[in-house]
């Protein structure tokens, strides 16, 4: 997937009466923040912002042309009118290549668990993970196959496997998604129980 690149102009009035008349003329006010603590206040054009971020993630790397003057940043924060679901504001967070970042990219499950078919039900705790690597190995997703996942199994963090490079900080112990036995409201049995209800279907 190419890099998505955002054109914007520099905005040197601010105050809600410029944001807007910015948003009349079909533009979103914006932020960009600089590894440095600086802030460029900026605007773009709404349908291109829109029809460019369709299907990015929080952690994608897009480039922000700013009349000519490239960054490299990732979407800090998106602002929206709760109503009509119209972009108000957006914050970008500028990246340095060959400096390390810490980002949360977000997980997508993929597959259905054995459990669910067996008559389990799926729970899925922890949507997204905080990591740390270079930009150019920022992933802007992360695709879990939980087609294997059987009814009171759990998928950790521990048990992700990301590229080389890039360090996980999110606690090892936390719980992805697992799978709780509900069928007519009896719990799948567990240790020494499974183990012994397995060993009578054995014998007959």
């Amino acid at each position: 997937m190419s890099q998505v690149i955002i054109n914007a102009r520099n905005r040197v009035n601010k105050g809600s009466g410029e944001a807007c008349r910015i948003r009349r003329a079909g533009r979103i006010p914006a932020v960009l923040y600089g590894r440095s603590g600086k802030a460029i206040s900026i605007d773009l054009d709404a349908r291109e912002f829109a029809n460019g971020t369709k299907s990015i993630s929080e952690s994608t790397i897009l480039k922000i042309d700013v009349e000519g003057k490239p960054y490299e940043a990732f979407i800090k924060d998106t602002q929206r009118n709760i109503q009509n679901g119209m972009i108000l504001h957006v914050d970008f967070y500028e990246v340095e290549s060959g400096v390390s970042l810490r980002a949360k990219v977000s997980i997508q499950l993929r597959g259905n668990p054995i459990g669910v078919r067996e008559g389990g039900i799926l729970e899925f705790p922890l949507h997204e993970i905080d990591v740390e690597c270079l930009p150019k190995d920022l992933p802007e997703r992360i695709e879990l196959d939980i087609s294997s996942l059987g009814a009171n199994q759990s998928i950790y963090v521990r048990d992700l496997k990301l590229a080389e490079g890039v360090r996980i900080i999110t606690g090892s112990e936390q719980v992805i998604a697992l799978v709780k036995f509900a069928r007519d409201g009896v719990a799948a049995p567990t240790g020494e129980a499974a183990a012994g209800s397995a060993e009578e279907k054995e014998a007959k």
